[in-house]
C-alpha cells in the first residue's frame, strides 16, 4: 500500500466520485475550503506532500509517514485448530477455499468454525504474525469500539448526539441532529466520497491533511438531513476516533488496543496517524495480523462475549449485522446480505458506477451472514446461524478475473458436516 495511495486505503479510494441523487455519475461535487492562515507551514507542506504522492499512483510502499503502535497481547497464542477428525467442513471444501484464495492474489485465508481454526493458509512471504493493511476492514472495527465504550458506560446509546462529545456541533441546526447510528449507518448527510485534483478540495484535506480531524468536525460538508440517506465517505468513520478520544478520555488506538484487542488476545499492530501525537484514522489504515482480525469476528459471532467476559452489549453484533431503510445492504460500519442481489456497490446501488459494483454469482447460503469488506477485495465474512467466520486479505485479482463474493462462504457452507437431523440456515432470500 502506498502513501500515494492514502485515498484508496480503506474506501475504494478516492477514484470516483458517487453522485448524489438525481446527478450523472461524471458529474461529482467539488467542495472548496480556504484553509487560510489555520494551519501551520509544517502541517501545509506535509499536506502537499501527501497529495502530490497520492497523485503519482505509481510507487508501491508499504508504510505512512506517521504511524503509532496499537496495543495488543504481549504473548500472543494461536486460537485452537482443528485436527483432520474434528473438522466440520469437509477437507475437499477447504483445500478448494486456500486454492481459490491462492488464484486470487490472497495474502492469507483462515476458516474458523465452532471453536476451531479449521484451514490457515499464508501466500508468498507472508506468515501468520505478520500485520495487514486493513483498509476498510477498519470501519467495523471502529463501529466494535463504540459498542465497547457503550458497555463501560462512556458512551449512552447509539442514539446519543453526537453533538454532546463534538461539543462544536451544538448551535447548529443540521450537525447538531446527527447521532451516533447516523456516523456508523453512514447516514450522517456528509458529502459522498469521491475524487479531485485540488488541493482546497474538503475531499482531500479530511483525509490527507495533519489536521484532517479538524477539518471534518468544521467544514466537511452536510448534504442531506441526517438519518435520511446513505452516503459512503470515509470522513464519517475518521469522526469516530474523536469521539472515542473525547468520550473515555483516551487515544483511539490505545483504547482499542486495551480494550478489544488484548482481552480477545489479539495481537496489536500500527495504525496511520494524521500527525505525531494526533489523531489516528478510524476509517482506514490499521494494520494488525490476520489472526487478529479473525479474533474480531470470532467475538461477533458470539455475540460481544469472550471467554465469559462480555465486552459489547447483548445484541449490539446482531445489531451491527441488521440492514437499514436508507441501504438494506449496510448495517453499523458492515455489508450485510439482505436480499440478494448480483451486484452489490460499495456505495450504494445508485452511486456506485457498474464497473466498480461486487460480483455475487449467487446468494449466500445464509440470511444472516454479514462481511468487513475493504478496498482489494479484503474480505471477512461472520455467519452467527453457522457458527463460522472466514477471512480473506490481499489485493484484488488481476483483470480478467473477478473476485466472487459469494464463492468462498457458500464453498465452506455447502460442505458442512452436519449432525443427524441438523438442518441448514436460512438461505438468502432471493427475489431476482
Amino acid at each position: 500500500m502506498t502513501i500515494a495511495r492514502t485515498a484508496i486505503c480503506g474506501l475504494i479510494a478516492l477514484i470516483a466520485a458517487p453522485p448524489s441523487p438525481g446527478q450523472a455519475q461524471t458529474a461529482p461535487r467539488t467542495y472548496r475550503v480556504d484553509v487560510g492562515q489555520r494551519f501551520s507551514a509544517e502541517d501545509t507542506a506535509l499536506y502537499l506532500k501527501r497529495l502530490e504522492l497520492r497523485s503519482r499512483l505509481q510507487a508501491d510502499f508499504e508504510t505512512y509517514d506517521t504511524v503509532e503502535p496499537v496495543p495488543g497481547v504481549r504473548r500472543w497464542k494461536s486460537l485452537p485448530r482443528a485436527a483432520d477428525r474434528t473438522r466440520t467442513i469437509s477437507p475437499d471444501a477447504l483445500e478448494a477455499a486456500g486454492s481459490y484464495a491462492a488464484s486470487t492474489a490472497s495474502t492469507s485465508v483462515i476458516v474458523w468454525r465452532r471453536g476451531h481454526v479449521e484451514l490457515e493458509r499464508y501466500f508468498g512471504a507472508r506468515s501468520a504474525p505478520d500485520s495487514i493493511l486493513g483498509r476498510s476492514l477498519a470501519k467495523p472495527l471502529a463501529a466494535v469500539a463504540v459498542g465497547r465504550a457503550i458497555a463501560l458506560g462512556r458512551i449512552r446509546s447509539l442514539d446519543q448526539p453526537v453533538a454532546d462529545f463534538i461539543t462544536e456541533w451544538r448551535a447548529d441546526p443540521l450537525r447538531s441532529t446527527i447521532l451516533i447510528r447516523h456516523l456508523l449507518e453512514g447516514t450522517a448527510g456528509f458529502l459522498p466520497q469521491g475524487y479531485s485534483v485540488h488541493a482546497d478540495d474538503v475531499l482531500n484535506l479530511a483525509f490527507l491533511h495533519p489536521r484532517h480531524d479538524e477539518i471534518i468536525v468544521s467544514d466537511y460538508p452536510i448534504v442531506s438531513e441526517p438519518g435520511a440517506e446513505f452516503s459512503y465517505n470515509n470522513a464519517q468513520f475518521d469522526l469516530i476516533a474523536v469521539l472515542i478520544q473525547r468520550a473515555t478520555g483516551r487515544r483511539y488506538h490505545e483504547f482499542v488496543g486495551d480494550e478489544l484487542l488484548r482481552p480477545i488476545g489479539a495481537a496489536g499492530g500500527e495504525v496511520w496517524v494524521n500527525r505525531p501525537g494526533g489523531t489516528p484514522h478510524a476509517g482506514c489504515c490499521i494494520q494488525i495480523p490476520p489472526e487478529s482480525w479473525l479474533r474480531l469476528g470470532v467475538l461477533l459471532v458470539q455475540d460481544g462475549r469472550w471467554n465469559g467476559r462480555r465486552l459489547l452489549p447483548e445484541g449490539y453484533a446482531r445489531r451491527m449485522g441488521t440492514g437499514t431503510a436508507s441501504n438494506p445492504h449496510y448495517g453499523l460500519g458492515v455489508y450485510v446480505a439482505g436480499d440478494y442481489t448480483p451486484r452489490r456497490g460499495w456505495a450504494g446501488p445508485l452511486r456506485t458506477p457498474p464497473a466498480m459494483q461486487v460480483l455475487h454469482s449467487e446468494p449466500y447460503r445464509a440470511a444472516d451472514l454479514y462481511l468487513f469488506d475493504g478496498n482489494g477485495n479484503q474480505v471477512m465474512y461472520i455467519v452467527p446461524s453457522e457458527q463460522l467466520v472466514v477471512l480473506r486479505t490481499g489485493t484484488g485479482p488481476q483483470q480478467p478475473q473477478e473476485w466472487d463474493n459469494s464463492r468462498l462462504p457458500n464453498l465452506l457452507m455447502r460442505n458442512i458436516r452436519r449432525a443427524p437431523g441438523e438442518r441448514a440456515p436460512p438461505a438468502q432470500r432471493n427475489t431476482q
